[in-house]
């Protein structure tokens, strides 16, 4: 499992480094550089390329595609980590890029990094349609708007220090995790041109991921080493996030996330043997760092 993910990190920023080698330079490129490499384990590509495994789709592409998610990773880290988010200082085992930078240039090279993602998708290099190639753009956008990733967010922030049902645990975690996870599941499909109810299909399974690995986040928050996964624990009681591990307890959300694997487990059955690489990302996804 972690050749593999060390594989695609490595084709990710290998290809990323070739990208920005491109572009005209800006004094901003150095703080894009610094949020985006070497960055972390890759998970997010890993599992956009464990679905297209599943449909067939050419690795190079993916790489290409996972790329982009990559930056936009890496723009929401950015700010998230700024002190009128959640106010983080270490990122990745080093300053946060606005704690190296300061606020606003961390703000301007995360918004740059966002509009980076898009000219991945629309380089002449990727060998897709331009049809193909609109898609993922408008899925992209949508997954990291307010629909989604800043949705999520501005929610997390709300809900600080009030009691909040499941339900709605549940909706802002996908938005604010789960979103750019759906659409990690959904690209392929789209690349494939596949019907829009199989594309559906593949964004609800992404929606599981996020909300499994938002899960995962949180309990490495609630009781992980910050040595070993390279940022400050503890945040979450101290800030009073609503989370599900605050409503159901540490054991009732290992449970909850058991189930969520055996529910895509199922749902991929008759992909059969080829849908081996996602069950192993699945339960690295749980047990990283706990």
């Amino acid at each position: 499992m972690k050749k593999k993910l060390n594989k695609i990190a490595k084709d990710t920023n290998l290809f990323l480094k070739s990208f920005i080698k491109k572009q005209n330079n800006s004094e901003l490129m150095s703080v894009m550089k610094y949020g985006l490499f070497p960055g972390g384990k890759k998970i997010r590509s890993k599992i956009l390329i464990d679905i297209g495994l599943l449909l067939s789709v050419d690795y190079k592409i993916l790489i290409n595609v996972g790329a982009a998610v990559e930056c936009i990773h890496a723009y929401t880290l950015i700010h998230d980590d700024l002190p009128c988010m959640d106010d983080d200082k270490i990122r990745r085992g080093k300053p946060s890029t606005h704690i190296k930078f300061g606020e606003s240039t961390a703000i301007l090279a995360g918004n740059s990094l966002q509009t980076m993602a898009c000219e991945i998708l629309a380089t002449p290099n990727l060998k897709l349609s331009e049809k193909i190639k609109v898609d993922l753009i408008k899925k992209l956008s949508e997954c990291s708007g307010h629909l989604g990733v800043a949705g999520g967010q501005y929610l997390d922030l709300k809900y600080e220090k009030k009691k909040i049902t499941k339900n709605k645990i549940i909706e802002m975690e996908i938005k604010k995790t789960g979103r750019l996870f759906s659409f990690c599941c959904a690209a392929p499909a789209i690349i494939k041109r596949k019907e829009k109810k199989e594309i559906e299909f593949f964004e609800n399974i992404g929606s599981n991921i996020g909300l499994l690995f938002q899960i995962a986040d949180d309990l490495i928050d609630f009781k992980g080493d910050e040595r070993i996964v390279g940022k400050k624990t503890g945040k979450d009681t101290k800030k009073g996030k609503a989370t599900l591990i605050s409503l159901l307890g540490y054991e009732n959300s290992i449970k909850y996330c058991d189930k969520i694997i055996s529910d895509i487990d199922k749902s991929l059955i008759k992909y059969g043997s080829k849908s081996k690489d996602m069950k192993d990302t699945l339960k690295f996804i749980l047990e990283r760092n706990i």
